[in-house]
């Protein structure tokens, strides 16, 4: 254990590095993850007791990232997005199987087994690094993210049938009768376990939690409830990301939602940047030389008819313009075939070397995709022009648009939400007090949400990009500022007003670069001179 927290710390410190060096370039993180990884596996000796430590951690990282999608999206939200889902992901599913595995038949001469299962795990796209930068560039909520979440998740239960589908091919003893009963005992064990359950208790539960006042009994609680769902759904014979997707969306219908997607956002990146690293370790550079024909040919054939088939699938349905976008966000290979492709090696089903070929173009395919993603509205921009009708203002799943963010709905914050509501605007409240919340939802006010402002992913949540204006009501000094200053990190300038006591504070939050500071000592003597100027008036004025 010891040499492999040696090889962790190595690895951070590697990573770390690197990062630094790209960011100046804009390359995305994950390139520095995965870059790490393999140096770490190339250069540096490798206990099979560090790889699978490392390995054992990374998977915590994909989980906590499904926690927080599931976060995103309610039940009521799922059920909405059938089409997505089931319609289109199946489609994509059976379409690119199919076709990898004719290929993979006909042209590359495999197995029938060994085609079947190779072609559709390639038609599983990667989940982490999608959904990662998709949340970070906040396009989650447009409409090729959503289309791309949708078939994100059907991919994430079609592993399941998938890596049966390997089990059966090995064990030709197990009926599928067997293993189908097994499967949908599973489902009903899953279901009874975590909707029900949850649905009852959850909400109390933390309820319970939030009476003992403690941020730090809080967050473990929620670390015990995601990895719990987690090794639930393991056990029930299902992902551990179902399970924590699961969980989150029965956490997504409590108004705890917002204060847990904050809290465990830095366990997310962390961990996923461990997961990229064990990624990065699976390349071997001899694979690469020897079989560098091979793999580019399957690379570039792979991505271009994934990409075909979604977007021949979605064109009859969307515009062409978002059809081209998700298909260009999905046309890598996932994670999730890199376990498929371990599991069909361990049976014997795949070749070591096939095995080998096959991981250097997942991996390859999953290191072209932050480029396209980061660059993708430029690409569309080139094959489609964007449409320019306007689309009617609205706040399903997020999309926030021309609002004001009200920071703190103490008195100041009632007053300013009061005359808003009076004159019509779009605004809404964020206020991380449980009580207070509470208080208010029950007097009837719907646009009040348990979060932190404090946090910057709460304040890009609510698209602050695209607000109005955020008025900035908390008293209490520190978080003021913490606000402030995430107010003034984002790339786009926005509108801000806060009110400070002193002259200090104003000169410290118009440095920062805050639109408008109102300082209360300043206002209120205006307002008593003004005042003591109009009664000397009065008494002034003639009988």
């Amino acid at each position: 254990m010891e040499h492999a927290v040696g090889i962790l710390i190595l690895t951070i410190a590697i990573a770390t590095v690197l990062n630094v060096l790209f960011k100046r370039f804009e390359i995305p993180t994950v390139i520095g993850y995965v870059f790490a990884g393999f140096i770490i596996s190339t250069f540096f000796h490798l206990a099979e007791e560090s790889r699978t430590f490392l390995m054992h951690l990374a998977e915590f990282g994909i989980v906590f990232l499904m926690f927080t999608i599931g976060l995103e999206f309610s039940i009521g939200h799922l059920k909405r997005m059938k089409k997505e889902v089931f319609l289109f992901g199946s489609v994509q599913v059976a379409l690119s199987g199919l076709i990898f595995t004719l290929a993979g038949y006909g042209f590359f001469h495999l197995d029938v087994k060994a085609a079947i299962v190779i072609g559709f795990a390639l038609s599983l796209s990667s989940t982490a690094i999608v959904l990662k930068i998709l949340n970070e560039s906040n396009e989650i909520h447009a409409g090729y993210g959503r289309l791309s979440l949708g078939i994100l998740l059907f991919q994430d239960l079609a592993v399941i049938p998938i890596l049966l589908m390997v089990s059966f091919f090995s064990h030709t003893d197990r009926s599928v009768g067997a293993m189908l009963l097994n499967t949908i005992g599973g489902a009903v064990v899953i279901y009874v376990g975590l909707f029900v359950f949850g649905k009852y208790f959850i909400e109390r539960f933390f309820d319970w939690i939030m009476a003992s006042e403690s941020d730090e009994i809080f967050l473990v609680s929620v670390l015990f409830g995601v990895i719990s769902a987690s090794a639930f759904a393991e056990y029930a014979g299902f992902t551990y990301s179902l399970g924590a997707f699961l969980a989150g969306m029965l956490l997504s219908e409590t108004k705890y939602r917002y204060r847990i997607e904050a809290d465990l956002v830095p366990f997310r990146d962390i961990l996923l940047g461990v997961f990229f690293v064990t990624i990065g370790m699976l390349i071997d550079w001899h694979a690469i030389v020897t079989h560098i024909g091979m793999i580019v040919l399957l690379l570039v054939s792979v991505m271009f008819l994934k990409g075909l088939v979604i977007f021949g699938t979605l064109r009859f349905f969307v515009q062409e313009r978002t059809a081209l976008k998700t298909a260009m966000a999905l046309f890598q290979i996932g994670e999730f075939a890199l376990a498929v492709f371990a599991l069909a090696r361990s049976h014997n089903i795949i070749s070591a070397e096939v095995n080998q070929v096959l991981i250097v173009t997942v991996i390859l395919s999953m290191i072209i995709t932050p480029f396209v993603l980061n660059n993708i509205k430029r690409i569309a921009n080139a094959m489609f022009r964007e449409p320019e009708t306007l689309r009617e203002r609205a706040l399903a799943a997020g999309g926030y648009e021309n609002h004001v963010i009200v920071c703190g709905y103490g008195p100041i914050g009632e007053k300013v939400v009061a005359s808003l509501k009076e004159k019509g605007v779009l605004y809404v409240i964020l206020e991380h007090d449980v009580k207070v919340v509470d208080k208010v939802i029950e007097e009837g006010e719907e646009a009040i949400y348990l979060a932190n402002a404090a946090q910057k992913n709460i304040l890009s949540h609510f698209n602050i990009e695209r607000a109005s204006a955020v008025v900035v009501t908390i008293e209490n000094e520190l978080q003021r500022q913490l606000i402030c200053e995430n107010i003034a990190s984002f790339r786009l300038p926005v509108k801000s007003i806060v009110k400070v006591n002193n002259d200090v504070e104003e000169r410290i939050y118009k440095d920062m670069g805050i639109t408008s500071v109102i300082n209360a000592r300043d206002t209120i003597a205006g307002l008593l001179s003004r005042e003591a100027f109009i009664c000397q008036l009065m008494q002034e004025r003639p009988d």
